[in-house]
């Protein structure tokens, strides 16, 4: 019996892989999807069937938001059926907001959407966007002895690497592994072929059918402690109108000043509702509120540990959660669980 094409559908939203420079202005503007295929011919080399979805106009990604997220998820839900395989061709300065945030999104999701994108414009002379999409669309394809898809979960490919989405963070602005999950494994490690990490790889404890969550609430934000930050500018921040949550970047293994002030501030605000999420600074590592006295008074204020979550799957699972319309405490108790393999605990 003759082998089944993988059928994978490109969603197209903008970035420097679909860029090509104004040659009046010499800057960047994107230009239309079918202009990349022809800078790569390579991918009608693919026994794959691919389909296209665009952005119009593409965006960059730096203007990225909830409504786009809805926008791809929506792209992925309506074909969901159709093909084996997803690619989401995306800038690189919010992909890993993009990534954690479709990872909830899409609730029992069990086939692969790989975000991509490039440092470089594919139509360069040298450029990583022309490799970066050609193996993005083989893992989106990859399939087991078995005959399910390897990778059942959103991840980012880039370069050499293929991470789990919502443990990654852009990690370089000019280097083409731009990429890196600090605390946790790569998926997928690309050479001369591409081997899979099996025993990292994302699986559901059973099979349920796609649901996607569409709400994601905006009224949360990153809060970043930083020597000198005076009481009056913490108290403006703890009282921003209609704010539910706040990603605390603290120093360390989650330590903060000591100052009767400061976590009186924060115990007020924990009171009232507010959700307080205590995530580290450091690139390496995660939040541990018993190692020092400081860590262990911001837990006594009422404000939950991160664990090892990345700043940017910390805002999105907030954005998630109130975005199901859940109390405070219901919130803080599913912030402290693993809810599609976002944090270690």
């Amino acid at each position: 019996m003759e082998n089944k094409r993988p059928k994978i559908l490109i969603i197209y939203t903008g970035g420097t892989i679909g860029m090509i420079e104004n040659a009046e202005k010499h800057t960047l503007q994107p230009f239309d999807f079918s202009h990349l295929i022809d800078n790569v011919p390579k991918v009608k080399m693919l026994d794959y069937d691919i389909d296209n979805i665009q952005f119009h106009p593409p965006i960059d990604s730096s203007n990225m938001s909830p409504k786009h997220w809805s926008d791809i998820a929506h792209a992925i839900e309506d074909n969901y059926d159709n093909y084996d395989g997803f690619v989401v061709l995306h800038g690189t300065d919010t992909m890993a907001y993009t990534a954690s945030a479709l990872s909830f999104m899409l609730d029992n999701l069990a086939k692969p959407v790989i975000i991509t994108g490039s440092q470089l414009p594919i139509g360069e002379v040298r450029t990583d966007g022309e490799e970066n999409l050609i193996t993005a669309l083989q893992v989106a394809a990859a399939t087991g002895k078995d005959g399910e898809a390897i990778v059942q979960e959103v991840a980012i490919l880039f370069e050499n690497y293929l991470w789990r989405g919502n443990r990654s963070t852009k990690m370089s602005a000019d280097n083409f592994n731009a990429f890196k999950s600090n605390n946790y494994p790569e998926l997928a490690k690309i050479g001369l072929g591409i081997t899979f990490h099996n025993e990292a790889l994302y699986r559901m404890s059973s099979r349920r059918p796609l649901k996607v969550r569409y709400t994601m609430d905006p009224n949360v934000m990153v809060l970043t402690l930083h020597p000198g930050m005076t009481e009056s500018t913490l108290q403006y921040l703890l009282d921003t109108p209609g704010i539910k949550g706040i990603v605390l970047r603290t120093y360390g293994a989650g330590n903060c000043p000591s100052e009767p002030w400061f976590l009186n501030l924060i115990h007020k605000a924990t009171q009232r509702g507010l959700v307080i999420v205590n995530v580290t600074q450091c690139v390496n590592g995660g939040v541990n509120d018993t190692l020092y006295e400081t860590g262990s008074q911001l837990n006594l204020s009422g404000v939950i540990s991160g664990h090892d979550i990345t700043c940017e799957a910390a805002l999105t699972k907030l954005m998630y959660l109130f975005g199901l319309e859940l109390s405070p405490e219901e919130v803080k108790k599913y912030m402290n669980c693993a809810i599609c393999g976002e944090v270690s605990l």
